[in-house]
């Protein structure tokens, strides 16, 4: 594997590895193989380094500093977000997975010169805003010439999933060979044994635990097996070695181990401070434990880790200390404070504070875990007690905005509640409730963010107004599942409060809306909804209220069934998120495009759209329920892959306290069967879904009308279709108007039920949503034959196969095609689209392909390098056979136009001599 990658990379394709082992196992060894054997690669290495861990991007920092000059030659986000995530600029902090597609253009632009090998050592030691860019890049690496070889002993979620080698020790024979080279004289075999058998032929093992050990005491081996691990013996070989040496030596390498960042320079000013001369680092280097060149470089981590540990608390201290001041604070304030606040030997408000300032640098730059991790400090080490909270609940923040829910509820658990103030005590309930939603969507969120908007009600009356619009959509996605705070609940809390002074902001609008629509009605939420609305659509919302608010906007549509402001604002949401780097909101938002998508009947492009999602998540690690997948499967007729995804979503629902899951996956469950015919299976799935307080059951009752109906319980039918009509949420739209006709049209006989389904026809085709327009001519043709009326059901089947099959709609098409071959009709099976013949990435690449996008520009929306999209694309014209981008156009341009032909009943899909 090793020895065909600089071969894989030469040949223009990519090549990721990561490398797993103990320490001391050969893992640096086989990297300098690599860079050893590449020849016309060029070759960049990194080795993490562990007082770093919490400096954001300086592992990424290190990796590009060789390739800056390529930095104007990427796009204009990633070069910003880019730039500032390694400080060379300053601007708001920077998406991670912007800066991760920087990164991996900036690596596809190097090696566009000559192929390009980087390797990057002692992974554990990474920063983790690094290894998260690094590893969104090799992720997206396709068919740019650059290899990514990692070496970890352990490994974070951030390398998940891509290829990997474990290493192990040497053979029996080898191991024996190595421990011989390096003890003087013969060696009792059953001692080497037990020697081979406790390091397990671990190398560095070997060669260093002989090392300054008599016969006498290695007659029995290495001590007990297992007593100490193995890395621990290796440290106290290299401590023994260490205790030999001179006493300057040895604090001259503590210098250089306490700081890590290689700069000779610096070490040696601190050594001067301290009366250390150069000779000092003679032994040192003789010991070929350390080097001194350009950089300083121990000759394993492990030494770097003995000497560090060897030192007494009182030595690391003044390391430190001495290391501070020689470090200029306004070339690298960040590395300074980090090392004053190790030297402090108790609380200092001073350094406290300067930690606190390069936080809020960090923060800027996109480093929200290094933040986090600057500001914990500083509550260790601050001496007021209000300084301390404030900090702690800042900590709290910045550990949840990266992710790390778990540390920032134990920073919370650590506030003693006496030293919270009433503000700070409510502060810090929002942010229980915060991390809640943000962590589960589940039942554990309502009551927490609602009794965090009661208590601020007496000291922030905006923020308690958000507070309780967030409890709002918390309690909308824990649905009929919450215990505590529903939505009835969230609502009549919030109409209790004052009216907001001034103009009412457009979050104040969705509260105010959104809580009148549960309490009374959409008549009397309409007008606040409507001025929200209208505030998205005018250009009135800030980009930050778009983020924050997208979402109940987008539930006020829905629920006032404005299916043309939910489809605007959902495609505006999903560009704004992409345009500022939102990526852990960008994959959420194209599945809720791809809804609107099948509501109007474009099932390829929301197909496209969820493939886009799915891809992203992949590549961010971000997990959702699958709300359109399993949409998608079902509205497809694809009961084979939508089955488990019903299932899972029911079950991980259920036990998370996620509702709104829950009755999603019923209801599509119930458009599945019913297209399917299995309608006693419908009807139990559409009874299921109706549980949900809000829109799910909205749309799930005319399921539960149909579904009934065909199972002859005209008793819940009816049931069903008096909730339809007469449900809060109900208004006079030629929508709700038009799926009401319907559904009472399956109740009705005679002429009656005839006038209402041609009612309900005419509505719905005045709406976007052709998918219930279909099915209303499925179901009045369906009545027509069972009236004998063969002519007239013709024309009525004909148009819904027709609408049906043009959109993908499977199984309600095939329900078409058996009713028209049970009148006569002789029917072909429907044309294969052309698009069919690509992959799920591939199609989305040629839809934005032809709709005139750029490489680069579809590099940046779907997080691949222009150099991958060029491949795709070649994949794609081999498969449709074409030669251009212009040829592409015609192809699919051409198959949109008969799929519109099909829409306005031409070119049907008959044989000749039907009727």
């Amino acid at each position: 594997m090793l020895g065909q990658l600089a071969d894989v990379v030469r040949s223009g394709r990519s090549a990721v590895l990561v490398v797993r082992g103990d320490p001391g196992v050969g893992k640096t060894a086989l990297l300098d193989f690599l860079a050893e054997h590449a020849p016309g690669c060029r070759v960049l290495r990194v080795t993490g380094v562990q007082s770093e861990m919490e400096l954001p991007f300086a592992g990424l920092q290190m990796l590009c500093a060789p390739m800056l000059d390529g930095l104007d030659r990427l796009p204009g986000p990633q070069m910003e977000a880019l730039r500032t995530a390694l400080g060379l600029s300053f601007g708001p902090p920077p998406s991670p997975f912007l800066v991760g597609l920087a990164a991996l253009n900036l690596l596809a632009t190097a090696a566009a010169e000559h192929p390009l090998l980087c390797l990057i050592d002692d992974v554990q030691w990474l920063d983790q805003a690094s290894a998260q860019a690094l590893g969104f890049a090799a992720r997206r690496l396709v068919a740019d010439r650059v290899g990514l070889v990692f070496a970890a002993r352990t490994t974070g979620s951030e390398l998940d999933g891509l290829p990997d080698l474990e290493v192990g020790g040497l053979r029996e024979g080898d191991a024996r060979e190595l421990l011989k080279s390096v003890v003087a004289g013969p060696l009792d075999e059953r001692v080497r044994d037990l020697i081979v058998a406790e390091t397990g032929g671990n190398p560095l093992a070997l060669l260093e635990l002989p090392r300054g050990l008599t016969h006498t005491e290695m007659a029995g081996g290495f001590g007990l097996p297992g007593a100490v691990p193995l890395t621990g013996r290796i440290e106290q070989s290299f401590g023994r070695q260490l205790a030999a040496l001179p006493g300057p030596t040895r604090s001259l390498l503590l210098l250089a181990a306490a700081d890590s960042s290689g700069d000779p320079a610096l070490v040696w000013r601190a050594a001067e401070r301290l009366g250390i001369s150069a000779q000092a680092a003679t032994p040192a280097v003789g010991a070929e434990l350390v080097e001194f060149g350009s950089r300083v470089r121990f000759w394993h981590p492990l030494v770097r880790s003995a000497v560090y540990r060897s030192a007494s608390f009182e030595e690391r201290q003044r390391a430190h200390r001495v290391i501070a001041e020689m470090i200029d604070p306004r070339i690298d304030p960040d590395r300074r404070a980090w090392h004053r606040a190790q030297a402090a030997a108790g609380p200092d408000e001073e350094v406290a504070a300067e930690l606190e300032r390069s936080a809020g640098k960090a923060q800027e730059r996109g480093g929200m875990a290094a933040a986090a991790a600057f500001m914990q400090r500083a509550v260790a080490l601050s001496v007021d007690a209000a300084g301390r909270v404030e900090r702690t609940l800042a900590a709290v923040e910045l550990s949840a905005r990266a992710g790390a829910f778990r540390q920032a509820l134990e920073l919370l658990a650590a506030l003693r509640p006496e030293v919270l103030d009433e503000p700070a005590s409510a502060r810090a309930d929002l942010l229980r409730g915060q991390i809640a939603f943000a962590s589960g969507l589940g039942s554990d969120a309502p009551p927490l963010l609602l009794g965090a908007a009661k208590r601020l009600e007496r000291w922030d009356m905006s923020l308690a107004r958000e507070t309780y619009l967030t409890a709002w959509m918390a309690a909308q996605f824990a649905g009929h599942l919450a215990d505590e705070g529903d939505v009835a609940e969230v609502s009549e809390a919030a109409l209790a409060l004052p009216a907001p002074s001034g103009t009412p902001s457009v979050a104040d609008l969705l509260l105010d809306g959104l809580a009148r629509l549960v309490s009374d009605g959409r008549a009397a939420a309409a007008p606040a909804l409507r001025r929200a609305l209208a505030a998205f659509g005018n250009g009135d919302v800030s980009t930050e209220e778009w983020l924050r608010w997208g979402w109940p906007a987008q539930s006020a549509a829905i629920l006032l069934q404005d299916e043309d402001s939910w489809r605007t604002i959902a495609a505006r949401k999903t560009e704004l998120s992409r345009n500022v780097g939102a990526l852990d909101q960008l994959p959420v938002d194209l599945a809720s495009q791809a809804v609107t998508q099948m509501r109007i009947g474009e099932l390829s492009v929301a197909r496209s759209l969820i493939a886009e999602a799915e891809a992203l998540s992949r590549a961010t690690g971000t997990v959702y329920p699958p709300f359109a997948p399993v949409w998608l499967a079902c509205l497809s007729g694809d009961e084979a892959g939508a089955g488990p995804l019903i299932e899972s979503m029911i079950a991980t629902g259920a036990a998370t306290g996620q509702g709104h899951a829950v009755d999603h996956a019923h209801y599509v469950a119930s458009i599945l069967y019913n297209g399917l015919g299995r309608y006693d299976d419908a009807m139990a799935a559409a009874q299921h879904a109706t549980e949900d307080p809000l829109y799910i059951r909205m749309w799930a009752l005319p399921e539960l009308v149909e579904a009934a109906v065909r199972c002859g319980d005209l008793e819940a039918a009816r049931a069903a279709a008096d909730r339809q009509t007469g449900a809060p949420t109900a208004g006079r739209t030629d929508y709700d108007l038009g799926m009401q006709a319907r559904s009472r049209a399956l109740l009705s006989d005679g002429e009656t039920a005839g006038d209402l389904y041609r009612e309900a026809i005419d509505r719905l085709s005045r709406t976007t949503l052709r998918l219930e327009l279909a099915r209303a001519h499925l179901l009045y043709g369906e009545w027509l034959r069972r009236q004998s009326r063969r002519a007239d059901a013709r024309k009525q089947l004909r148009t819904a196969y027709r609408m049906l099959t043009d959109m993908g709609a499977g199984a309600f098409a095939g329900r078409a095609r058996r009713e028209l071959m049970a009148i006569g009709e002789t029917i072909g099976e429907p044309p294969t689209a052309t698009r069919t013949l690509l992959t799920a990435q591939e199609a989305t690449v040629a839809r934005l392909a032809r709709d005139g996008l750029t490489n680069t520009e579809i590099g940046g929306q779907l997080f691949l390098s222009a150099r991958t999209v060029e491949w795709h694309l070649s994949n794609v014209f081999t498969k449709l056979g074409i030669n251009s981008r212009r040829d592409l156009h015609r192809e699919l341009t051409d198959h949109g136009q008969r799929a519109a032909a099909r829409r306005r009943g031409q070119t049907p899909h008959y044989r000749k001599g039907s009727s």
